[in-house]
């Protein structure tokens, strides 16, 4: 087996329009992941229990449910329904939604570690949920879920290949597509496995640079 550069060369086009796929799938699963992880969280904070249960419910079932089954039943089985989307966008909402358990317990726990002090000293000022929230609570909260959540990005690049089962191109889509049309397998497989490499790399430099600025 010899290394064919120009095979590299014809691949390079479709491993553009992967990466920009896959990076648009990781940003914006992302965003819903960590936005509905938040109103997981406060909702599981209710005093209401017919608030709280239901949501308990749905977050159990989806934590504790495959990717990729979640994935077939929105792409397969919403459209039967009459809720049909284009297969990026349904292919976002399932990692985000995924993962939006996972970091509803991220920001449970950052929650909790901030002090109790913290809740008495709001109490004593009579600052209203609102502000306690967002002025005093939250963002202490933050720093101490920057890294985990960081993470969870990272977990998430990693799964976006999966994406391809339901007609996504993103890279390893592109490189499966390559493959069968020009029966050439290992120059684009090995170049979107250093491609994961790198952007796995680089990103957990940058969760420890931000990890050590929080800390100061």
């Amino acid at each position: 087996m010899t290394w064919d550069w120009s095979a590299v060369r014809d691949f390079m086009p479709h491993f553009w329009d992967g990466l920009r796929v896959t990076l648009e799938a990781l940003a914006l699963g992302s965003l819903i992941s960590f936005s509905l992880g938040l109103v997981w969280t406060l909702l599981m904070r209710t005093p209401t229990r017919w608030v709280r249960w239901p949501v308990g419910v749905v977050t159990e079932f989806v934590r504790n449910t495959p990717l990729l089954v979640q994935l077939f039943f929105l792409f397969y089985v919403l459209p039967e329904w009459g809720l049909t989307f284009s297969a990026l966008t349904t292919g976002v909402f399932a990692i985000g939604l995924h993962y939006s358990t996972y970091t509803m317990q991220v920001y449970r726990a950052g929650i909790e570690a901030v002090p109790a002090g913290q809740w008495e000293a709001a109490t004593a000022l009579s600052l209203p949920a609102r502000r306690t929230w967002f002025a005093v609570i939250l963002p202490q909260a933050v720093r101490r879920v920057v890294p985990p959540l960081g993470n969870y990005v990272i977990s998430m690049l990693k799964d976006t290949p999966i994406l391809m089962s339901i007609t996504v191109l993103e890279m390893l889509g592109q490189a499966r597509l390559f493959s069968q049309q020009h029966f050439q397998f290992t120059e684009p497989v090995t170049v979107i496995g250093v491609a994961f490499i790198v952007i796995s790399y680089l990103a957990s430099l940058l969760l420890r640079t931000l990890e050590r600025r929080l800390v100061r």
